[in-house]
């Protein structure tokens, strides 16, 4: 099994760090950035292949290829989004969609959570191909990724346009992604961003449900983690992240 970091994005609301800089360079403790904590984390679970989709700053991430090897005892394979400052991020997923057959388990860029969050989706049962993290804990607001459960504990929707109240949790940008899904996994992030290039790789899990997929979820308990969006998610990130980080050497 690989590790998997969506590092494409451009991150405007984070300007002017993301004026040179991915996202997922972007410091949050220190020196340590975002991708550091990711990379540490898939390490510490012993996923040390990992495959980072770049887009935007790409170069910026080659440029610190083997430094991150180094620090995280890694081995990066960097895969190309050719349209990442054009189309959202469920083409950016679709862009690895040869590794998946290797099964991955996919964090986002520029979430800082803890290493409980791998350990959660790792340790499992393995009852389907594809498993959410999910927050089930905390208030949910207009623009967090929501999740609906079936009856019988599946993914039934996800979507940030739902009203909060309705919604189980919030997907925390984590996946295992197990090999028996890489085809149709695949096959649904294509339908979904040629049916609009603006939707996320989220709407590709909803496109498999659509398709009467079985997704579950996982849900991480009470723990301290942020999306990194913008300058109030980075002074977030900023309080959490020392306790989950050691020094970078």
């Amino acid at each position: 099994m690989l590790g998997m970091v969506l590092a494409a994005g451009a991150g405007r609301r984070l300007r002017p760090y993301t004026d040179t800089l991915p996202k997922a360079l972007v410091p949050v403790d220190g020196e340590t950035t975002i991708l550091d904590i990711a990379l540490r984390n898939l390490a510490a679970v012993d996923l040390r292949d990992v495959v980072v989709i770049v887009g935007y700053a790409a170069q910026a991430v080659h440029d610190r290829k083997a430094d991150l090897e180094r620090r995280h005892g890694v081995r990066l394979t960097l895969v190309h989004n050719d349209k990442a400052e054009e189309w959202n991020n469920a083409y950016s997923l679709w862009c690895a969609r040869e590794y998946f057959g290797q099964g991955a388990l996919l964090v986002n860029g520029d979430t800082v959570h803890p290493v409980s969050v791998e350990q959660t989706l790792l340790s499992a049962p393995a009852t389907t191909d594809i498993l959410l993290a999910v927050d089930d804990v905390k208030t949910l607001g207009e623009e967090e990724m929501k999740v609906t459960l079936t009856e019988d504990g599946y993914l039934r929707e996800i979507t940030k346009l739902m009203d909060p109240a309705r919604a189980y949790g919030e997907y925390i940008g984590a996946t295992l992604i197990r090999p028996g899904a890489a085809e149709r996994l695949a096959d649904a992030l294509k339908a979904t961003f040629e049916r609009d290039p603006q939707l996320y790789y989220e709407d590709g899990y909803a496109e498999m449900v659509a398709r009467g997929e079985k997704i579950g979820v996982a849900p991480i308990g009470t723990v301290d983690w942020v999306e990194v969006d913008d300058h109030n998610d980075l002074a977030k990130a900023r309080r959490i992240a020392a306790r989950y980080t050691e020094p970078v050497s």
